[in-house]
């Protein structure tokens, strides 16, 4: 029995291996690890590809959001605005400078922040709102930039799952003041390990994110500030570059994909499936939808061989590591009720048709027995 994968970075991997041999041979030969060409090729590519001015690359996805967070005035003390529905990294990169996370709740059709539990959440110590673009599909942002501009606070984006998802033309990481992202492995545009790069529009962001990045220092040996070691290693931006190349190609066949699903769940009772909207074009990182007694659905596809998972099982309220933050169960049932039911279906650029239909007859089944 063929076992479908969650996603198959192999087969990315054997598009572009021919590509980046030579230019990591050089690498090795130059001994250009740090700083190379193809890190200022890469970011310069990245910049244009997002529609901005600026890209820095920096260690992983993490710190991009910490430097673009410190990099735009976000200071200790400050609280930041963001979703309780996302990978834990975004309150983490917050608590991690010493700001206070402040989560608000969902809406319930895309799982995307909710601009009206943003404006609620509003005192006079909010200095950023870190909307997610999760799943690949974006934020409303024109709502959230309203409401920031309203209490002059700046809007940090994390764009780690949308790498290419726009809104009229508008890609993310272009629309807030500065936009982090992931390029973890398994990312729409992954690396062969851990990298992240923040993109913006202003030269004085711009500026101070590589400070940052660079134990604070302007130049060699003077430290201006307290910063951090987290640069992108120009291994990772060849292969970044590589595939970056091929990242529209890739994202258009993630649609594909999710259109193919789309068609094949419409009559399948106890399934709740993802939509799109008018003037978005969603990057599709993940293709997720829900149904009741999620737990044994799961259990029962990945016994089936079906490499299906949960993005994400414990909302950021509920991890022990925020429990400092005082919230518990029932403040965000949004949040909480799809925690119980999401369950992400194999999705990757080069699955076929025929693996879907397996995957979605597999569910079928599961759901029927169950």
């Amino acid at each position: 029995m063929e076992h479908i994968p969650l996603v198959d970075l192999q087969a990315q991997q054997a598009e572009i291996i021919d590509d980046i041999r030579e230019e990591i041979d050089e690498v090795l030969t130059t001994a250009a690890f740090i700083g190379g060409p193809a890190v200022g090729r890469f970011e310069k590519a990245y910049a244009q590809f997002t529609g901005t001015a600026h890209c820095i690359g920096v260690g992983n996805g993490t710190d991009a959001l910490e430097l673009a967070l410190r990099a735009c005035g976000v200071t200790a003390g400050s609280e930041v605005i963001l979703p309780a529905n996302s990978f834990i990294a975004t309150a983490e990169a917050v608590a991690r400078m010493g700001a206070t996370p402040v989560l608000v709740d969902v809406e319930p059709v895309h799982l995307l922040i909710d601009p009206q539990r943003v404006a609620d959440a509003v005192t006079a110590k909010t200095r950023a709102v870190l909307p997610v673009h999760l799943f690949g599909q974006l934020a409303s942002m024109e709502e959230i930039l309203s409401i920031a501009a309203s209490c002059n606070a700046v809007v940090i984006e994390d764009a780690a799952q949308s790498q290419g998802a726009s809104h009229n033309g508008k890609v993310a990481g272009s629309f807030g003041l500065a936009g982090a992202t992931s390029f973890y492995p398994g990312k729409n545009l992954g690396a062969a390990g851990d990298a992240g790069a923040v993109t913006t529009d202003d030269p004085e962001v711009a500026e101070q994110i590589r400070m940052l990045g660079a134990h604070g220092s302007p130049s060699k040996y003077v430290h201006d500030v307290v910063g951090m070691n987290s640069r992108l290693d120009t291994i990772q931006a060849v292969v970044l570059d590589a595939k970056l190349n091929r990242l529209p190609r890739w994202n258009g066949m993630r649609r594909d994909a999710a259109a193919i699903y789309g068609g094949l769940l419409a009559d399948v009772d106890g399934v709740r499936i993802p939509v799109g909207r008018s003037g978005y074009q969603d990057a599709w990182h993940l293709y997720v939808v829900e149904v009741q007694d999620r737990d044994a659905v799961l259990a029962h596809l990945n016994e089936a061989g079906i490499g299906a998972g949960i993005h994400y099982p414990t909302p950021i309220h509920l991890t022990k590591a925020f429990s400092y933050l005082g919230k518990g169960e029932g403040d965000f049932p949004v949040t909480e009720v799809a925690a119980g039911r999401i369950l992400s279906l194999p999705l990757f650029p080069h699955i076929s048709p025929e693996q879907q239909e397996r995957v979605v007859d597999t569910l079928r089944q599961v759901l029927r027995v169950g």
